[in-house]
């Protein structure tokens, strides 16, 4: 009996246990959900949905070419003054002193050399002058047939000079030709590029990229898609700063901004950065991203 007895009061002693156990940890569980729950929703970026501008581009290369220039021949024996070459002059100043004429800029510009050896001209003493007037500079293209449909006059353009990497110089389509190249495809179109420091030297190589399709639409920063397969979702903030997950139609790209066509209205608030730390149905704090 007192075996019997003993085994009884170890069983009962076992069952308690596990159930303080149970009852432990039901209670640690209920203490840190309700820790936990009073933590503050976390921060994310937020963006309000706007009109951008958007436009699609296409890129080329060219030489410069002074908007105006003249020449002229000039016998180094007949110059009564010394030429000050790279100088910048006005229209109706003195450029060269002969002693059978004098020489007067027809228009601003920098007066230069260009280099003829003697035998192409008959004589060793002979010497080019020539005036450029370099502060817009002209461009030839030849663009692919293939934009014929979108290429025209007054396209906005960025100029790049290699000599000055960081810098961009605007300018615009002043022509285009009426026919194809049938040889090279390509359509022949004259660009004029404002150069008012005179950097861009005449005969430069430049990098020339062509803005077309301008237009006007609903963007969103590209650091706020998420791509699932062939889809693109968003995280939308709605009532009560709830995210919800959105699909969404993208156009072109334009400077970290992608082009929403469809599934977002204006003045819709989207996470603009901080996707890793939410999740659908959670609330944030929407902090919001300056414009």
């Amino acid at each position: 009996m007192k075996s019997s007895k003993k085994i009884t009061i170890g069983i009962i002693i076992f069952f308690l246990i596990i159930a303080l156990v149970i009852i432990g940890r039901y209670g640690a569980g209920l203490y840190f959900k309700k820790k936990f729950s009073k933590r503050p929703p976390p921060g994310v970026i937020v963006e309000v949905i706007s009109y951008k501008n958007f436009s699609e581009s296409l890129e080329s290369y060219c030489t410069s070419l002074s908007s105006k220039t003249k020449s002229y021949k000039i016998k180094k024996n007949e110059l009564l003054e010394p030429i000050n070459f790279n100088k910048k002059v006005n229209k109706g100043d003195v450029i060269a002193k002969l002693s059978a004429q004098t020489i007067i800029a027809p228009f601003a510009g920098v007066i230069g050399k260009r280099g003829i050896s003697g035998s192409s001209l008959g004589s060793e003493n002979t010497i080019i002058l020539t005036l450029d007037d370099s502060k817009n500079v002209l461009c030839d293209l030849k663009i692919p047939e293939v934009y014929a449909a979108v290429l025209k006059k007054n396209l906005k353009l960025n100029a790049k000079f290699s000599a000055y990497k960081n810098k961009i110089y605007k300018g615009k389509i002043e022509s285009v030709a009426s026919r194809v190249d049938a040889q090279t495809r390509s359509i022949l179109a004259r660009a004029k590029i404002i150069n008012e420091k005179s950097e861009i030297i005449p005969g430069s190589l430049l990098e020339i990229e062509i803005f077309f399709n301008d237009k006007s639409a609903l963007s969103v920063p590209d650091t706020s898609i998420m791509y699932e397969g062939n889809k693109k979702f968003i995280y939308q903030i709605i009532e009560n700063n709830i995210i919800k997950k959105t699909e969404v139609e993208t156009g072109i790209r334009n400077a970290g901004n992608l082009e929403i066509i469809k599934g977002l209205n204006q003045s819709d608030k989207i996470i603009a950065e901080g996707l890793t730390k939410v999740r659908p149905g959670m609330k944030v704090k929407p902090i919001i991203k300056p414009q």
